[in-house]
């Protein structure tokens, strides 16, 4: 009888050593030895091994079994016991199988090597792949863990619009849309709504999709991605980076204490992440073009920092690393200047070791009135487009700071993936938005 409770998640923590039960799922694989079927078998929560002895089952039964296409869904019963030897510590010694659903023949994902088109046009039936599936689960730990951690420090998960009239970032890299008989845009950060939320409800944080239509072809780039954004009042540069630093040294070491088998087969030695813990080393945007520089004569101050530049700082460090004081030239319009040089800004982006780079971005925001508005007519933006921004900052108005964290980014370096694209189920590339 199949229970609702019969998972190989729940074989695996040990619960069911040596009870009879039943598991309805997928066949990953089967293949026969001798008088003895070995049938991998998956429900959506694991893998597991079931073997099927032949003088101990309808002939043939087995002999339909042994033929059957990967994919079909079936239901199985049998005895559960541990076996060292066995992936997972743990295999069912089965005594029946019934299909339930017979897939067709000539499933398209072979034990052979797919390109990378390939495997992303058949996303659908890839993402069925013992890799990906763990991937995804990290990725599951990994923002439970985020939001564990905000949730404990008294920060409101909230939800803001998808659908906006104006630009957050640079209006170069805006999705536009047809709303109604007016124009709007996909959204590419939470961040002006989120500072009007603060003075209503203190400390927040959401987890939503974000887009930016950046024609950027790296291994690092997605054209739609998932955001974690923290904002918060009171918060200056300092404290904004040691929120940073903790919530994520929490994050990395709880999931390597609790994952270190799903870190191992996605690549990542769980060692490797010993380290990420706080205080996260520190330096200026200045100092990075220095260190730029060095392999890069010809990188100028005042440019900002892409792929390739971050690559080369990333070398120097080896575990998360801030690089602060961007020039105002490179952060968007609400960042605030530095008071000790209006030619800087008091913000921070946090970079990943091994080439990962950019993580989060963020910094303390304009608070005073005059400030902003100037800062609006110097990029040359309409200020009707913000009205209601302003207004934020005539009616209680406070010092404030936040940033947003691309959750692939931190995944893909956390898994130590060698493209974003597998950091997510479906992903939206600057050529590709199928299926």
């Amino acid at each position: 009888m199949v229970d609702a409770t019969h998972t190989i998640a729940n074989i695996f923590a040990g619960k069911f050593d040596g009870t009879h039960l039943g598991l309805r799922g997928w066949v990953q694989n089967i293949r026969a030895g001798g008088g003895i079927l070995f049938l991998q078998f998956r429900d959506g929560t694991g893998i597991i091994q079931c073997t099927l002895k032949k003088d101990q089952m309808d002939p043939q039964e087995f002999e339909h079994l042994r033929n059957i296409p990967i994919e079909s869904t079936v239901e199985i019963s049998g005895l559960v016991r541990k076996d060292p030897r066995a992936p997972g510590g743990y295999e069912i010694t089965g005594d029946k199988v019934s299909v339930l659903y017979q897939a067709e023949d000539g499933f398209p994902i072979a034990k052979k090597y797919h390109g990378p088109d390939f495997l992303l046009d058949n996303r659908h039936l890839w993402i069925r792949n013992p890799k990906m599936q763990t991937i995804l689960r990290l990725r599951t730990r990994l923002l439970a863990e985020f939001r564990k951690w905000l949730v404990d420090h008294e920060y409101l998960e909230v939800q803001m619009p998808i659908l906006v009239n104006a630009a957050v970032e640079g209006g170069s890299t805006l999705f536009e849309v047809k709303y109604f008989d007016q124009k709007a845009y996909l959204t590419q950060s939470w961040q002006l709504y989120a500072e009007a939320m603060i003075f209503g409800v203190g400390k927040i944080f959401t987890v939503a999709p974000s887009f930016r239509a950046e024609k950027s072809r790296t291994r690092r780039h997605l054209t739609e991605y998932w955001h974690l954004e923290v904002e918060e009042p009171w918060l200056n540069l300092d404290g904004l980076m040691r929120l940073e630093e903790e919530l994520v040294s929490n994050a990395v070491q709880r999931t390597r204490e609790l994952m270190p088998e799903e870190l191992k087969l996605v690549g990542r030695n769980p060692d490797e992440l010993k380290n990420v813990t706080p205080p996260f080393p520190r330096i200026t945007y200045g100092e990075a073009v220095k260190l730029v520089q060095k392999s890069k004569p010809d990188f100028r101050w005042g440019t900002d920092l892409g792929w390739k530049e971050e690559k080369v700082l990333t070398e120097n460090f080896d575990r998360p690393f801030f690089v602060t004081h961007y020039p105002k030239e490179v952060k968007a319009f609400y960042h605030m200047p530095d008071p000790d040089n209006s030619e800087v800004t008091l913000s921070a982006d946090l970079l990943a070791p091994e080439g990962y780079g950019e993580i989060t971005g963020g910094g303390q925001r304009i608070h005073e009135l005059q400030q902003l508005l100037a800062r609006i007519k110097e990029e040359g933006l309409k200020l009707e487009d913000y009205n209601w921004y302003v207004d934020l900052r005539r009616y209680g108005t406070a010092p404030h700071s936040g940033f947003g964290m691309g959750v692939e980014r931190t995944l893909a370096w956390v898994c130590k993936l060698e493209h974003i694209r597998d950091a997510i189920p479906f992903p939206r590339l600057i050529n590709r938005i199928f299926p």
